[in-house]
């Protein structure tokens, strides 16, 4: 067909989101290495910096991983001493998970690297670009949960 040019189609945004998903996730992976921590175990101490003293299942769900998952990453953690697991006095059958000042003085020791690392993703953004982006990817997660 003369005179129809084709052009490629844009990405969708799935593909994007997955695609920096995927270079952030190898990008903290080398930051953390080091430590001899994954970038999953990271966030995950992370999310109990945040929310100490959760289940198992509620960690899981904040972390991303599976319930599955979730029990060996706890056990490797709790090996290294960066987490204790304790009966929830409310439930005696639940155990909480929760962080230890080992844990603490991990994500402490990486808090700069890895707000630089935020900051390279965003760099060519202006600040109010930044904030834009924090926002619509807290309004996008909302959508979807």
């Amino acid at each position: 067909m003369a005179g129809i040019r084709t052009t490629k189609a844009s990405p969708s945004l799935l593909y994007m989101v997955k695609q920096v998903e995927l270079v952030v996730r190898s990008r903290l992976d080398e930051l953390v290495r080091p430590s001899g921590i994954t970038a999953l175990q990271y966030t995950a101490l992370t999310v109990l910096e945040r929310h100490d003293g959760l289940s198992a299942a509620q960690l899981a769900r904040d972390s991303f991983v599976t319930a599955q998952s979730i029990a060996d990453l706890v056990r490797s953690l709790e090996g290294r001493g960066l987490v204790r697991r304790e009966r929830n006095p409310r439930n005696r059958r639940e155990l909480l998970i929760l962080l230890t000042e080992e844990g603490r003085t991990l994500l402490a020791r990486y808090e700069g690297p890895v707000r630089e690392l935020e900051e390279r993703m965003v760099g060519d953004l202006t600040a109010h670009q930044g904030e834009q982006f924090r926002l619509a990817l807290s309004k996008a997660w909302q959508a979807l949960s």
